[in-house]
């Protein structure tokens, strides 16, 4: 291939079910991009949907969207990619992804080649390698044995631009990749084309979740140019712009250095970079470098079961209950915690049982900095245990105590408002991570999978 092509990506949005405009989408097509990438989710919403292998977005708008993109590449006759599949990348939201895109190729009569890049991975393969050495902690990481990797419901290794390179090499019109780092499905084709290396895994960086590095974020839509010495960025909404700012502020984004930026293979250095505005809407960015490791390593992603859950909910609004309503959660833990251990003859082990008041420090708790008073609170129980009728009996002990305890014994019994019966809800399982480690590979492509399914 050419050393010195120009390639262009189109980044339609930050994530496909968070919608893009239509219009700057039709105006990205009309400047002939080589290829179309969009991302398909994260670890953002939590562990939830890694550890039950599920979207968190709807189908039917993800239905829409992605007809959308699909509608467009056939105009186009480009590829189209999308990484991290069905929020999470596991290997049935891959199958949730093809199954949506057979479903729409039907209805526009299209019989696309479609690449599918699989990330999932066996516990006992990840816990066999943990014993051989190739799997070491990230920063923070959990402790983890062989036998707890053996509990993960789901594992996933982050795919690079390496495996989506293979995936575009095979032809194919869409490609579906499981777990991807969110740069990989941009820097791909610039990095195929020769473009600069630290240029293709910067611009990435910058155009990951679409027009989030320009003014009016919410509309999506981007264009990236990379070439041998550098890339330019341009938002294709209208009164959308990039500014040396807002393109340099996006290294910040979920990176815990502004400078260095970690990837399989390697990692990106921008400290020396130049951001220069082209016009009062495109910027041109280069000196970026990157640096390339001795070793091949991956991310992987890991979620477990971490029991079971049931949640509760009253409104308080006596304003004496209001005023002390930190005491009156804090009296009901107690009694709560001594009658369930007393009557289910449970250690503190067994279970939980928590009081968050909703509207007085419910989201930061003691960090809590801003303060006033509030006409109500909801006091929210969550009750997690090993076992869902575990949960759900604990939850029937600690009903009555947010329906009528008062604060003091002098006190008249209280009545409460819940506001919904049952109070008691059965959330189900609830998970956690259980992995933020890396596995080193020989090949790039030892940790992944590729089919291609020829018309759809």
């Amino acid at each position: 291939m050419s050393q010195t092509d120009k390639i262009r990506v189109l980044v339609p949005s930050g994530a496909l079910g968070l919608n893009y405009d239509k219009v700057a989408l039709e105006r990205g097509l009309s400047m002939t991009p080589d290829i179309i990438a969009i991302d398909g989710g994260s670890t953002d919403s939590g562990p939830a949907y890694l550890g039950e292998g599920v979207s968190k977005y709807s189908r039917s708008s993800t239905k829409i969207e992605w007809r959308g993109l699909i509608e467009a590449r056939a105009k186009a006759g480009i590829p189209l990619v999308i990484g991290t599949a069905g929020t999470c990348g596991t290997d049935s939201a891959v199958d949730w992804m093809l199954d949506i895109t057979r479903e729409i190729a039907r209805d526009l009569g299209q019989t696309p080649k479609i690449a599918v890049l699989r990330s999932s991975q066996p516990p006992d393969s990840i816990a066999a390698a943990m014993g051989n050495g190739r799997v070491t902690p990230l920063p923070h990481a959990p402790e983890v044995t062989e036998d707890s990797i053996r509990t993960c419901t789901n594992i996933v290794a982050l795919a690079g631009a390496e495996q989506i390179t293979k995936a575009i090499e095979t032809g194919a019109d869409i490609i579906i990749a499981g777990r991807t780092t969110d740069t990989a499905i941009i820097a791909a084709l610039p990095l195929m084309h020769g473009c600069h290396a630290g240029a293709a895994w910067h611009g990435a960086k910058v155009g990951e979740c679409g027009a989030l590095c320009a003014t009016k974020p919410q509309s999506g839509v981007i264009l990236i140019d990379f070439d041998a010495d550098g890339f330019t960025v341009t938002p294709m909404a209208d009164g959308a712009k990039a500014s040396p700012h807002t393109v340099s502020a996006h290294m910040l984004y979920e990176n815990s250095d502004p400078f260095i930026l970690y990837e399989p293979g390697g990692h990106l250095d921008v400290t020396a970079a130049h951001y220069a505005a082209i016009d009062d809407k495109t910027v041109r960015v280069t000196g970026s470098q990157w640096v390339p490791s001795d070793r091949y390593t991956v991310k992987l992603e890991g979620a477990r079961r971490a029991g079971f859950q049931c949640v509760l909910m009253v409104l308080l609004r006596d304003p004496h209950y209001v005023a002390n309503a930190a005491d009156w959660a804090a009296d009901i833990e107690q009694k709560c915690r001594a009658k369930v251990e007393d009557r289910l003859a449970l250690s503190p082990d067994d279970y939980s049982v928590e009081l968050r008041l909703i509207g007085q420090s419910a989201s930061f708790g003691a960090l809590e900095t801003r303060a006033g008073d509030a006409p109500e609170i909801g006091v929210l129980g969550i009750v997690t245990a090993k076992t869902e009728a575990l949960a759900m009996e604990i939850g029937k002990v600690l009903n009555p105590y947010l329906l009528h305890h008062p604060l003091t014994v002098e006190e008249e019994q209280p009545t409460f408002a819940f506001p919904f019966s049952p109070a008691e809800l059965n959330r189900g399982a609830i998970y956690e991570f259980a992995l933020n480690h890396v596995l080193e590979l020989s090949d790039p492509m030892d940790a992944f999978t590729l089919e291609v399914h020829e018309g759809a």
